[in-house]
């Protein structure tokens, strides 16, 4: 008995003392990334900015050095945010330390997969060549689609000799889950609004409908038109070549691309740096002067005077759900742009909306404080890569909309999926149930038998009766509203509503959006109705307390790194099936499925 708690004592203590030392190396670890965040990076004359995009790309960057913190490396991830692009690729087009840029690149990952965001950097590059300094892109690993696109904006476009650009045009597949539901006894009950809602059609159908084929040619015809002009204007290669060289694709030597006008040069890295040396002016042993985007951002500031007038810029990116983080928006969004609303020095709301949608009842707690705040100062919307049902129905009362070409948007519909595997609960796995209640309908839908969303019967009739009219009147509350704000009657929206999905290009011509542009865009217009002329940007929702956002950050990290980690390529299958069953309850109003365009 002496032994046992000796060794008990023992063990208490060693783990007291693990748990002491790790805590402690956490800590130097937070005052390490702290003390790396505060650092002021000196910018040597005649630098070089060097870009590259290959993480993800969100619309914020986050100040929490664990947002991005790998697990298996042990080190912070960078992850530069929309607006830190483009407000130090402005910067530096003032800059006299920095000769020019060179763009490094292979691929470029944006959040929800977008063109987007790339069209706003492509759009901010083509504004600092007007400084009269360089670009130049480079790809040693070869250059998607989406990169290329980017790669046109530069003066001149290299290559590695081994790494053919791949042009083959914009597709996808969609995997209908219908027939494995039945061998395993699940069924699905539907309830919907809008022939063009097709994200139920995976589990309730075997093939694509003829309507949600319809739409997603248009969207694809939009976004690859878009894609095929921008290269085309500044490559001076015509459209109809560019459709030639896609329609015939195979794996053409980058030389002869070159001949086609599609690359400047084919070059090894070591002989590109060579050029940017006599670019500027340095000796074949000089070193070039490179600095990073994520260490500019640090570059010392410019001097400033503090302006007491604010333009407020509201980020609401990720699905709408029942709880704000940094990947989802809440209903906490409302008091955010209340909190704006009621500040006197705010003299105008920026919305950048970049969401796929997800609940009804968080995106009509948000319409209203946006509908509220626009009869006291100007709100202008700025989407980006999705701003789609839930996305559109917190955007549609803003007194001008602005979106890129490529931005996905309107899908304006509700829907609502049900799981019921009573042959799978019943029959394959033995588990019966009973009922017991007070009133006729008091186990409406059923119980949950199982950790997952499966109820143990289907919707009966009256259920399904009782779910459709829900269905219905939602709909017809999100018709009223974007009818609402952009002054069109109740039928004109519902003509091109249906939950169709449109490209911001196309969401101009049928009065969905007022302008086509980015966030630097949207602002200008907010400057311009606030009739101040000087003002400040300040950014919201302001972070979360530090040491929670820690904790949540690693348990997220942990999670998401393991998952990747074994699943490898099939990671996003997964998530996009987890996410279908983990849909908010209620009314659901979310693009049909997720983007990824390469």
């Amino acid at each position: 008995m002496k032994s046992f708690l000796k060794y008990t004592l023992a063990t208490i203590v060693g783990v007291i003392i693990v748990n002491f030392i790790l805590l402690l190396i956490g800590f130097a670890i937070i005052g390490t990334l702290s003390k790396l965040g505060e650092q002021v990076v000196d910018v040597k004359e005649n630098s070089i900015l060097r870009i590259q995009l290959n993480n993800a790309i969100p619309d914020r960057s986050s100040n929490n050095p664990f947002s991005d913190f790998s697990l298996f490396s042990f080190k912070p991830g960078i992850s530069l945010g929309l607006n830190d692009i483009l407000k130090n690729i402005e910067k530096a087009s003032r800059d006299p330390r920095i000769q020019g840029i060179y763009l490094d690149l292979t691929d470029i990952q944006s959040n929800f997969g977008g063109l987007a965001t790339t069209e706003e950097i492509r759009e901010a590059l083509k504004d600092f060549k007007k400084s009269g300094k360089f670009i130049y892109s480079y790809a040693n690993m070869g250059y998607s689609q989406k990169s290329y696109y980017l790669a046109t904006v530069a003066d001149s476009i290299f290559v590695n000799p081994e790494t053919p650009l791949m042009l083959m045009g914009m597709g996808g597949t969609t995997f209908f889950y219908k027939d494995m539901l039945d061998k395993i006894g699940i069924k699905v009950d539907i309830v919907k609004v809008g022939k063009y809602k097709s994200a139920v059609e995976p589990f309730t159908q075997t093939e694509m409908s003829a309507s949600n084929r319809e739409q997603i040619e248009v969207y694809l015809h939009s976004l690859w038109g878009t894609l095929l002009q921008g290269i085309s204007n500044t490559r001076s290669i015509s459209v109809d070549s560019l459709n030639s060289l896609a329609d015939q694709v195979e794996f053409r030597s980058p030389l002869e691309e070159k001949a086609y006008g599609l690359f400047d040069g084919v070059l090894y890295e070591d002989q590109v740096l060579a050029l940017l040396k006599e670019k500027c002016g340095r000796k074949e042993k000089d070193k070039l002067n490179f600095i990073k985007l994520s260490e500019y951002r640090k570059a010392s500031p410019s001097s400033t005077k503090f302006v007491k007038e604010k333009i407020a810029i509201i980020y609401a990116s990720g699905e709408i759900l029942f709880e704000q983080t940094e990947k989802t928006i809440g209903p906490e969004l409302a008091e955010t742009i209340r909190k704006a609303r009621e500040d006197q020095n705010v003299k105008a709301i920026v919305l950048r909306v970049n969401s796929p949608g997800g609940s009804a009842l968080t995106s009509d707690i948000i319409w209203r404080e946006v509908s509220l705040a626009t009869q006291v100062k100007p709100v202008i919307v700025s989407m980006g890569n999705v701003a789609a049902s839930g996305g559109y129905y917190i955007s549609c009362a803003a007194d001008t909309i602005v979106a890129d070409p490529t931005t996905l948007t309107g899908s304006i519909g509700i829907y609502g999926q049900f799981f019921s595997g009573e042959k799978l609960i019943k029959d394959k796995m033995g588990i019966t149930s009973s009922v017991v209640k007070t009133n006729e309908h008091s186990d409406f839908g059923g119980g949950y038998p199982l950790p997952l969303p499966i109820s143990n019967r289907p919707l009966t009739p009256y259920e399904k009766n009782v779910l459709q009219k829900y269905i219905e009147k939602g709909y017809e509350t999100f018709l009223n509203r974007v009818a609402q704000g952009r002054h069109m009657t109740r039928d004109e929206v519902h003509e091109i509503a249906q939950g169709r999905v449109w490209t911001g290009k196309d969401a101009v011509k049928v009065g969905l959006v007022d302008v086509l542009g980015g966030l630097d865009d949207a602002i200008q217009i907010a400057a311009q109705k606030t009739k101040v002329s000087d003002y400040r940007i300040v950014e919201y929702p302001t972070e979360k307390d530090f040491m929670q956002e820690l904790l949540n950050s690693f348990s997220a990290s942990i999670k998401t790194n393991i998952l990747k980690n074994e699943l490898g390529d099939y990671y996003e299958t997964f998530r996009q099936l987890q996410n279908t069953l983990n849909m908010p309850e209620g009314l659901i109003t979310r693009i049909p499925y997720d983007i990824d365009i390469n």
